[in-house]
């Protein structure tokens, strides 16, 4: 059974509000943005797979001012050297995924040709980029191939973390968990 940790050894409140939310959405946003081609009923969330997009980049540059300001709490001293490397390697990765996802999303939408309607929850009209035709090619074709190493890292980050609480049986993952589900 997993062991207790102290409560300096979990992430804050902030910090694991952060987590759930942006991981939530971006996981449905990764839903949508791959299969909304192969399943036509996904088309319909479209607008709402933007404004997630959106909504994530702004938390994802609140989560990283966090970040920067609240030291994460270390991961525990029988975590190997190369495990705790390979963690802090993927969530940067994650963290600028989750920046250049949604950023060439909007470059994307932002093309003056065939320039898609950008609504956050219609609620509130965003701004286009400034950019031509081929920047917005270029979002387009980053917009592809970032969705899926996004895709390929949350599952690697899943995976790491069922290993820590289902194989190995330590308490890495409570250090995440809300208070409720530990």
């Amino acid at each position: 059974m997993a062991t207790r940790l102290p409560v300096t050894e979990r992430y804050s409140g902030v910090a694991i509000a952060f987590h759930w939310a942006i991981a939530l959405l971006v996981i449905v946003n990764l839903i949508v943005g791959i299969g909304h081609d192969a399943v036509p009923a996904l088309r319909a969330w479209m607008p709402g797979h933007k404004a997630i997009g959106m909504t994530v980049l702004a938390l994802t540059l609140l989560r990283i001012l966090w970040r920067l300001a609240h030291r994460p709490p270390t991961l525990p001293a029988f975590v190997p050297n190369w495990e705790r490397r390979f963690a802090h390697a993927t969530h940067w990765s994650l963290y600028a995924l989750m920046l250049v996802m949604p950023l060439s999303g909007w470059a994307m939408v932002s093309g003056p040709e065939g320039r898609r309607p950008l609504s956050w929850f219609g609620i509130a009209d965003l701004p286009y980029l400034p950019v031509d035709a081929a920047g917005a090619s270029a979002g387009h074709e980053v917009h592809a191939v970032v969705g899926w190493a996004m895709l390929l890292l949350v599952m690697l980050h899943i995976a790491a973390a069922l290993r820590h609480h289902l194989i190995l049986r330590d308490s890495v993952l409570l250090r995440i968990l809300p208070r409720a589900t530990r």
